[in-house]
Formats: structure tokens, C-alpha cells, sequence
């Protein structure tokens, strides 16, 4: 076990499986004491659990819709009745659907905008409570559509090009306490969501890989690396920045 993280206290939304997963393992890892959150999979999160424990960590898992208040007071609650505080929160947890202009409806629009957005924000509010005096650190999940959208994901795009700017604004206000805020803007990642989509090995995935010049799809782990920096002392002068994992695509 490295300790980058040691004594440190990780809440990461959305952790269950993906990205979100790769980061919990990787902060515990690291040192760190994680909850993984999770909206619905709660055999997934237990995985990851498991998965910490077994290789001498520690974790928790909490189930929790990050659009909802209630639910993020009752994650940040739990985090600190089993660990004492909080010191790193990984708005992670993210939703999406492709569908061209004429799909568009208010239900999707909304939808998307309530775990992406408003969870971005209702969880950075209620990690205020739990940080202490000597600060924190927040990581929101952005994406290269934020800046390079493609066709299909106009919702998508625009709720992680909203991230974007929620980083930069929070990262203004929170310094004062000491609160670093960065994001990281994966290219396309090889997931769980990525099979069950079907996307795997298509004409679109394909395509992806042949513009990205390191010519692969990332892996969770090359967006954990970055997490675990970000979360680090070893970032402590960084806060306000996106950085691109997305081996050179834009």
C-alpha cells in the first residue's frame, strides 16, 4: 500500500462500478478510508468493498441519489459516523443518453441536469460541513464533450460543460477555506456502461480510437492516477483546473 492518501477520508459518488470504482480502489490504495456511493447497485458497491477490504483497506458502501438532498446529507452522515470527517469528495456519479435534437425532451433534460449538476453541487455544499479547518479537496468528473461535443449528446455535453465552470467558480469561493477544486475530463473510457451499451468494438467506438493519439480507449485507472493526484498534497498549489486524461483526443 502506497500512502499518498494516508489518514484521509474519501467520499466518491457513483463508485460502484467504472471510473467511480477504479477511484475508490485506488484511494484506498493509496491510504485513504472511502465510501463508495452508490444510487442502485448495491451488489456492485459491495464488490468494491470487498475488493478494498481483502487487500488490507478500508471502505464502506452507502446508497445515496446524489440529486436528492436527503440522500447526500445521509452519505456525508455516514462517512463521518464511520470515519470521523471527510477530506476528499469525487463527484463522480453521472448519467447520460444519446439522442439527435428531435428526442430532446424536458423529463431527459432534466434528468440528466439533476445527478450531473445539481448533484455536483448539493454534494460540494454538504462536504463543507465535514471538511476541516485545514481544507480539502474536490474532484468533479468533466469530459472532453464539455469542449469538443459531438452529435447526439447535446444534453450530455453541456451538463459536464456546466461542471466545468461550477469548478472553476467553486474553486474561487472555497479557497479561502483552504478547499482546492479541480476537474478531470476523460476521453472515451472503457467501462461497464460502455459494454451493456453495446458500444464496444462499434464503427463509433472505432472511430474514437483512431482520432485519440495514444490510438486506445482509456481504462479506469488512467483517470484514478489523475484522481489520486488532485486528491494529494502533491497537488496542493492546483485548484481551479480541468485536466484532460484523454490520451491527446480533443
Amino acid at each position: 500500500m502506497n500512502t499518498n492518501l494516508k489518514g484521509k477520508v474519501a467520499v466518491v459518488t457513483g463508485a460502484s462500478k467504472g471510473i467511480g470504482a477504479a477511484i475508490a480502489r485506488k484511494f484506498a490504495a493509496e491510504g485513504a478510508n472511502v465510501v463508495v456511493n452508490y444510487a442502485s447497485s448495491s451488489n456492485d458497491a459491495e464488490k468494491v468493498v470487498s475488493h478494498i477490504t481483502a487487500e488490507g483497506g478500508n471502505a464502506i458502501a452507502v446508497q445515496g441519489d446524489v440529486s436528492k438532498a436527503e440522500d447526500v446529507a445521509r452519505i456525508f452522515k455516514s462517512a463521518a459516523e464511520k470515519f470521523g470527517k471527510v477530506d476528499i469528495l469525487v463527484n463522480n456519479a453521472g448519467i447520460y443518453n444519446f439522442g439527435p435534437l428531435e428526442d430532446v425532451t424536458a423529463e431527459e433534460f432534466y434528468r440528466q441536469y439533476n445527478v450531473n449538476v445539481l448533484g455536483t453541487l448539493l454534494a460540494a455544499k454538504e462536504a463543507l460541513l465535514y471538511f476541516p479547518a485545514e481544507g480539502g479537496s474536490i474532484i468533479n468528473l468533466s469530459s472532453v464533450v464539455s469542449t469538443g461535443p459531438m452529435s447526439n449528446i447535446s444534453i450530455y455535453s453541456s451538463t459536464k460543460g456546466a461542471v466545468d465552470t461550477i469548478t472553476k467558480a467553486l474553486a474561487v469561493e472555497l479557497a479561502p477555506r483552504k478547499i482546492r477544486v479541480n476537474a478531470i475530463a476523460p476521453g472515451l473510457t472503457e467501462t461497464e456502461g460502455i459494454d451493456a451499451a453495446g458500444m464496444k468494438g462499434s464503427e463509433f467506438v472505432q472511430g474514437i480510437i483512431a482520432a485519440t493519439p495514444l490510438a486506445r480507449m482509456g481504462q479506469p485507472d488512467d483517470i484514478a492516477r489523475v484522481a489520486v493526484f488532485l486528491a494529494s498534497d502533491d497537488a496542493a498549489w492546483v485548484t481551479g483546473e480541468k485536466i484532460t486524461a484523454s490520451g491527446g483526443l480533443r
